[in-house]
């Protein structure tokens, strides 16, 4: 029997039905599908109801893991919810999730950490398990972006889509799980990716709403520059520190930020398009939600199998950076 370690054994989604393609957006924004395709690999994006908070879509997430693990909510020990845009500032999005799945038994709380929530979340839940302290841990990453979106503002609204993503956590000692990881944040770049209003600094009033500081703001070549360089300087680091290179890596699943940023990194590592997951297209930038989503194409392209060497890479505002590498145990998925 070998070590302990917390292995992925469940995955849910929740994508909304609705769909938005650069087209549609062409007739409210001055902008045009080549300007976008081009400069960031998004064709379109999927959209929420208008009303629909992250919870919501985060539990039907969590059902759907739920459902494919065949157990019940009140199995679980630990909800983890990674999101930027919860419901409100309190109650904790995982108290309004674990209230609409009936999950009695589990605490949680929520990890703000932008497009690096998920992998943040999901090594912070192995933690729990690999200590022995619980054996079902839900983390889920969940963004109702949409909401935060300026659509006067063509350089950021164009990005962005609504999604939901859950993993479920469990001790297993059969080499899979979560082998490593490797984090960071670079404070001294909050200024270039944020959304200013509605915190302790800029409270909600009339001049906030106004002067529009309650949408998402970007300083977009600050963010490109740093990104592409932290994707590779991340996921090079970790494998050098784990006795791996690119060679080994049966997948590299990354944030699905910008196409750009994703093949400066897999150019880097020298990994070939059939070992690089990029569905950015279809959905855009989903924020938590983008590494579950990529996990799914990966299985209903039939790309993942037990056994396989996983890379998990993201980048997010903050600057926060986020690695990691799993041994993937294998899902139930149809």
């Amino acid at each position: 029997m070998g070590q302990t370690r917390a292995a992925i054994t469940a995955l849910g989604i929740h994508v909304p039905e609705r769909v938005v393609t650069n087209a549609d957006l062409e007739k409210i924004v001055d902008t045009n599908d080549e300007w976008i395709r081009t400069r960031t690999g998004i064709e379109q994006r999927h959209v929420v109801e208008p009303g629909t908070p992250t919870s919501v879509i985060g539990a039907l997430a969590a059902a759907d893991a739920l459902r494919r693990r065949a157990i019940g909510a009140d199995e679980l020990d630990l909800i983890i919810v990674a999101t930027v845009t919860p419901d409100m500032f309190f109650p904790a999005t995982a108290c309004l999730v674990q209230d609409r799945i009936k999950a009695k038994r589990a605490w949680g709380f929520d990890v703000s950490a932008a497009c690096s929530g998920f992998v943040y979340a999901l090594t912070t839940g192995a933690q729990f398990v690999e200590s022995g302290r619980h054996r079902k841990v839900m983390v889920i990453g969940a963004d109702v972006m949409t909401s935060i979106l300026d659509y006067q503002d063509r350089a950021t609204c164009v990005l962005f889509g609504d999604a939901a993503g859950a993993v479920i956590l469990e001790p297993r000692d059969d080499g899979s799980g979560i082998l490593d990881f490797a984090h960071e944040v670079d404070g001294s770049g909050a200024c270039y990716l944020n959304m200013p209003g509605g915190g302790s600094l800029h409270p909600a009033t009339r001049e906030t709403v106004d002067a529009r500081l309650h949408y998402i703001k970007q300083q977009g070549q600050h963010v490109f520059k740093y990104a592409v360089r932290k994707f590779a300087d991340s996921s090079e680091q970790i494998l050098l520190k784990n006795g791996f290179t690119g060679t080994d890596v049966d997948l590299f699943v990354a944030h699905q930020a910008n196409i750009r940023i994703i093949e400066a990194a897999q150019h880097r590592m020298g990994l070939p398009d059939a070992k690089v997951i990029k569905n950015i297209s279809r959905y855009g930038n989903t924020t938590a939600a983008t590494i579950p989503l990529a996990l799914k194409t990966a299985l209903d392209e039939r790309r993942l199998a037990p056994g396989n060497l996983l890379l998990l890479a993201a980048v997010g505002a903050g600057f926060t950076v986020g690695s990691a590498l799993v041994r993937w145990s294998g899902v139930s998925w149809d």
